[in-house]
Order: C-alpha cells, then sequence, then structure tokens
C-alpha cells in the first residue's frame, strides 16, 4: 500500500523538514515522555525531531522509520551529527510495520498520515506495536485550515495546485481535521484531539517560510506536478516573494494531534 510523497526530498524541502524540532513540533507529546521508554518514530525524515525524542528519552531507545533506506539516510546523518547512540534505524512501511506486537511505549508520527495511502491501517499497524497502555502520537497539518494576509492571488492558486497533487498522490492534504476520526475507526476508545500551529510573522520568519515556498514552487517534486498540471511556477514563487516581503505579512498553518492511549 504506496502512494507517491509528495513533497519529495529536494533541499528546498529538506531547508524546511530540518527546521522542525521536538519543541516546535511535538509539544504535545513532551510532557508524556520520560527517561527510559522506547519510541518509534514513523517517517523520521532528516531525522531533527527523532533525535530530539532520543535525547530526552534516553537511556531508552528510539527507532527511526523510513520506506527507504535513502530516506533513512537522512535521519542516520543527522544521528552521527549529534554523536547519539541510542537511535536505531528500520526500513518500513506504516501499513504493515516489521516489529512484534507491543514492542514500544510510545508511536510517534509527525506529517506522515496526510502522505499514506491508508492511514486507518496505519494507525491500526501503530496501535499494534504499541504496548497496552503506551501511546500513539500523530500530529498532520490541514492544508484548507491555511491563512495569510494579505491576500494574494498567487498563494489561492499554489494551495489549490497543492491541494489536488496531494490528493492525486493518493494522500489527504486535509488530515488535521480528520485525526480524530480516523484514530476512531482504527479502534482507539481513549483519544485525546488537540490543535497547535506554526505561525509566521516576523520579517526573518516571511523571509525564511516565504523564500523556501518560493524555491519550492520551482525546484522540488512538486515543481514538476505543478508545471504537468499548467501552472506558471515562477509566478507563484514570485506571489510567494511578495508576501513575504509585506510587512504586515502573517502566516499561519494549523495542525492537528492526537494522543491515543494503546
Amino acid at each position: 500500500m504506496t502512494n507517491v510523497y509528495t513533497h519529495g526530498h529536494h533541499d528546498t524541502v529538506l531547508r524546511s523538514h530540518r527546521w522542525r524540532t521536538a519543541a516546535n513540533s511535538a509539544a504535545y507529546l513532551l510532557p508524556h515522555l520520560s527517561p527510559g521508554q522506547r519510541l518509534l518514530d514513523v517517517g523520521s525524515g532528516p531525522g531533527t525531531i527523532t533525535a530530539d525524542l532520543a535525547a530526552l528519552l534516553a537511556p531508552g531507545r528510539v527507532t527511526a522509520a523510513e520506506v527507504t533506506e535513502e530516506a533513512l539516510g537522512l535521519a542516520r546523518a543527522e544521528a552521527a551529527a549529534r554523536g547519539q547512540a541510542n537511535l536505531d534505524f528500520a526500513v518500513a512501511d506504516v501499513h504493515a510495520l516489521d516489529f512484534a506486537d507491543g514492542t514500544f511505549d510510545v508511536v510517534h508520527a509527525h506529517q506522515v498520515l496526510q502522505h499514506v495511502a491508508d492511514p486507518v491501517t496505519a494507525l491500526r499497524e501503530m496501535r499494534r506495536v504499541c504496548r497496552p497502555g503506551g501511546l500513539v502520537a500523530a500530529r498532520d497539518s490541514d492544508y484548507a485550515a491555511f491563512t495569510w494576509y494579505p491576500q494574494v492571488p498567487e498563494l489561492d492558486e499554489w494551495l489549490s495546485l497543492y491541494r489536488a497533487a496531494a490528493r492525486a498522490n493518493g494522500g489527504e492534504p486535509d488530515a488535521g481535521r480528520r485525526l480524530l476520526s480516523w484514530a476512531r475507526a482504527a479502534g482507539f476508545t481513549d483519544v485525546t484531539a488537540t490543535a497547535s500551529t506554526w505561525c509566521f510573522a516576523t520579517a526573518e520568519d516571511r523571509a525564511w517560510w516565504g523564500g523556501m515556498w518560493a524555491d519550492r514552487v520551482v525546484s522540488s517534486a512538486i515543481a514538476d506536478q505543478f508545471v504537468a498540471s499548467g501552472a506558471d511556477v515562477e509566478k507563484l514563487a514570485d506571489g510567494w516573494r511578495r508576501w513575504a516581503a509585506s510587512p504586515d505579512g502573517w502566516f499561519v498553518v494549523l495542525h492537528g494531534e492526537i494522543l491515543a492511549r494503546a
């Protein structure tokens, strides 16, 4: 059960993913963690969140999981750079995890369920490999709920194009609002659903966020998909740069979150 990862792993994408930390992307989970726990990080990406979690849980072990050895290499490199020894690595499909029942105390996925072919099956597998009473934690953005000011027509077009591309690739870009329903469909009965945001409103944040997306829409895997749909990606990039240059610029990314007791 596979689909296409909409973003790809171009440097313009990793620039965003490497900005993520446990503090800015998993704050809802942190109060429930303690040293010595075993954690599986599904879809570890470049490993910045994974390595943060490993530092918090030491001497417990954290397993980084990705769908290919190439993708997993990003987390390996991050762990090596930090000199962390309590990290393991596994190539794995979240729809059929190659771990025994109850292996982990916590199973975590950040910005993963929006990209998988069957998020309910994925959550069932995450629950299976979590010990009874352990936690399954997931956080996903909700693209339809993104909002910004000032209004820039190119950003409206970008959002429409992205949501169409993500769905064509088998994903669900508006996943955040669906996490609770997916968890219930997967059989969880003890679920806490919350929400949090990233807000980009300072000159520095606008330059980084807007500049990153301006580069991404012309250089990453999503650029190829936009071009194939007939979009003018240079025009989209210009829209992002105009938004970033506005002293009134403000952009919010809404995320849904769940803590589900196994």
